[in-house]
């Protein structure tokens, strides 16, 4: 699996070895302001191709993340 981030490269493993290593993948936090908005966005396209309960995981998935960031500070994404 391959981030846009190098640091990310070594640090975050496939351990089930699913992810062939030239996949590029890419991965959201919590702390950055945007992600929430992000996986609701997405939700909302899995939505339109059928997929409910994936978008309805989703959308709980957000909303935990909304009541975490409530909790610490979040931040612009940076590199």
């Amino acid at each position: 699996m391959k981030f846009s981030r190098d640091d990310y490269n070594n640090r975050i493993v496939d351990k089930a070895g699913k992810i062939p290593a030239d996949e590029p993948v890419f991965l959201l936090r919590a702390q950055d302001k945007h992600a929430p908005s992000t996986l609701r966005h997405y939700a909302a396209l899995l939505e339109e191709d059928g997929n409910i309960e994936m978008a309805e995981e989703l959308r709980a998935h957000a909303r935990q993340m909304i009541v975490w960031q409530k909790s610490v500070k979040v931040k612009k994404p940076d590199k």
